[in-house]
């Protein structure tokens, strides 16, 4: 078997998300592959139209489930059990991609003897095959025979994990898979994952597509999900220190810790939920602290994070009071100035 794709599906069935995914995977140009559609205890019909596809595509469509609902890291981890390619593909299910996506991917791995290879993609709002704004998922500095500086460019920015084809071997030999229950589990695969691989290669067209819709989880805020975000950075630090990646990628994860752990999820809070709380607030600030004490200091924090929002950290690491107080004031009166302009 040459490619497993494996789409995990949890209530896709409305306005045929679930229907477009998987027509643009059964079309595929590419020869002896397989679809592994992992329904993670849907609530509406997105399992009866997977088993449609499995019907109708035998051989070729295995759809397997999930008695409780375990987030698409569970969905993921159990397509990864079964899957029996040589290469393995990840898609949301309510994305797609062009007929010759795989194909085009697999193809630069033989060129170049890659063992891990991605594109770009295209964000759209409606369904069709026509591109959008076309967003760059790696960089060619990312790109080639993955030595130290490269491994930690990646760890940096990772880009996003359905955009890319692994080799299997390199899954299974490292012991490799996904963080269950939790939303966000790309944030702690990806940057890990990335380590292990030896050679990356990009296909520069935008051949995925990421549809934007109101449904979608970055559209979202809650506690739970930060929560989940700050879950997903402290699974990446730990997995890291068990694998001996700590020392070598110091600075990297102490970065990409603060970023995921605390800024990120800080601003995404207070902007986000409607009655932000103090005490969650003050909890996000001791977790960086006890992690990485001495964050500010890092280089890639000084480079890579805003003025303002270092300036309102600063503001924190004084009185987690006066931030929350000074920038929910903030936030209410940017209200006010774009109520009054419209």
């Amino acid at each position: 078997m040459q490619l497993s794709v494996i789409v995990p599906v949890y209530n896709m069935a409305a306005e045929g998300k679930l229907n477009y995914c998987m027509d643009s995977l059964v079309n595929q140009t590419v020869g002896d592959y397989e679809i592994i559609a992992v329904d993670d205890a849907s609530t509406d019909n997105s399992l009866e139209i997977l088993r449609s596809y499995e019907a109708k595509y035998p051989g070729k469509v295995r759809v397997l489930t999930y008695p409780d609902n375990r987030r698409q890291g569970g969905a993921k981890n159990q397509g990864l059990r079964a899957a029996a390619g040589e290469w393995i593909g990840f898609i949301d299910s309510d994305d797609w991609v062009t007929p010759d996506y795989y194909e085009k991917l697999l193809e630069k791995a033989r060129e170049t003897r890659a063992d891990m290879v991605g594109c770009d993609y295209s964000l759209v709002t409606e369904h069709s095959y026509r591109v959008g704004k076309i967003v760059q998922n790696n960089t060619r500095e990312q790109t080639g025979k993955l030595d130290r500086e490269r491994h930690k460019k990646l760890l940096m920015r990772p880009g996003s994990m359905v955009l890319k084809i692994y080799k299997a071997d390199v899954i299974r030999e490292n012991g490799l898979d996904f963080p269950e229950g939790i939303f966000y589990e790309d944030n702690c695969a990806g940057p890990l994952w990335s380590l292990y691989f030896r050679h990356f290669e990009r296909v520069e067209e935008p051949l995925y597509f990421y549809y934007q819709h109101p449904q979608s989880t970055v559209h979202h805020i809650s506690e739970e999900k930060c929560r989940d975000r700050m879950k997903a950075a402290e699974l990446l630090y730990e997995e890291c220190s068990r694998r001996g990646f700590l020392e070598t990628y110091y600075q990297e994860l102490e970065y990409r810790f603060t970023e995921l752990y605390y800024v990120i999820t800080l601003f995404a809070y207070m902007q986000g939920v409607v009655r932000p709380k103090l005490p969650f607030v003050r909890e996000l600030r001791q977790g960086v602290q006890k992690r990485f004490p001495e964050y500010v200091k890092n280089p890639y924090y000084k480079a890579n994070t805003g003025q303002e929002e270092q300036r309102l950290i600063a503001m924190q690491a004084q009185s987690d009071l006066k931030f929350f107080l000074y920038y929910r004031l903030k936030l209410q009166v940017r209200r006010m100035r774009n109520y009054k302009q419209h």
